[in-house]
């Protein structure tokens, strides 16, 4: 047997709360779904309380007298209200630049890492005791082996790309689009070339640069200065060398 009341379709035709609290439902909802899928950043507190004032709204409307004009009137508003948002929306990402391209990332991170890491053609254990060759590559690395300046560099080139994909998995599209520079980008590759991709895709420093804080961000890369459980001078100064290159620019 049939639980709806007899006249639901006149009270949604007609009803200024049930009318709220869907639309209240869909402002704290749809946000998330846009983050979900586009990655792309929004105020978490003003679209709460924005859902919060809609749901109010419609519990006012169960003891408010309610009618096919307010109906109207309400509608009206909230049509006005979302097509201001989906303007600013369509005006900001009309204004986004294009993101930062790989080539332009890798004509300042690669020349900027391969001084950082340095140059050895023979294979050797690192700080570390891991097999390491060339600018610090160590995948599939063992003592013994050699390779030429060329080869040495290609294996740069390939892996500092590698990682810059890898990190950018981790950044939202306003980041990519908006807070990304060459040098910036740069900085943030060398750092994961260094220390790893899930450790700097998962930091503070990343988590920063997504909510917007370009300056917290460079300088949090500064905490990665340990190595084998100690503060490294050497990575202290490479970090400090990293900072200054994100920051340029800002």
């Amino acid at each position: 047997m049939s639980r709806l009341i007899s006249d639901w379709r006149s009270v949604v035709a007609s009803s200024l709360s049930f009318w709220m609290q869907i639309a209240g439902l869909l402002v704290l909802i749809v946000p998330e779904l846009w983050y979900a899928f586009t990655g792309q950043d929004y105020n978490p507190v003003l679209a709460w309380w924005l859902g919060v004032l809609l749901l109010v709204a419609g519990v006012v409307g169960r003891i408010w007298r309610q009618g096919l004009s307010w109906w109207r009137e309400w509608l009206r508003l909230i049509g006005v209200v979302v097509l201001v948002v989906l303007l600013a929306l369509l005006a900001t990402r009309g204004a986004s630049a294009e993101p930062v391209s790989e080539i332009e990332t890798l004509r300042v991170a690669v020349p900027f890492i391969a001084k950082e890491e340095g140059k050895r053609n023979e294979a050797y254990l690192d700080v570390v005791r891991v097999p390491t060759i060339c600018y610090g590559s160590t995948r599939g690395v063992s003592l013994g082996m050699k390779m030429t300046d060329a080869e040495c560099l290609q294996l740069l080139r390939e892996e500092v790309a590698e990682y810059r994909r890898g990190l950018h998995a981790y950044f939202n599209l306003t980041t990519k689009y908006q807070r990304l520079t060459p040098e910036r980008d740069a900085a943030y590759t060398s750092t994961a070339f260094n220390c790893g991709i899930r450790a700097i895709g998962r930091s503070t420093a990343t988590r920063r640069l997504n909510a917007g804080d370009i300056r917290g961000g460079c300088e949090a890369l500064t905490w990665w200065n340990k190595a084998g459980g100690r503060v490294l001078r050497g990575l202290v100064n490479r970090r400090e060398r990293e900072r200054a290159l994100c920051l340029q620019g800002l």
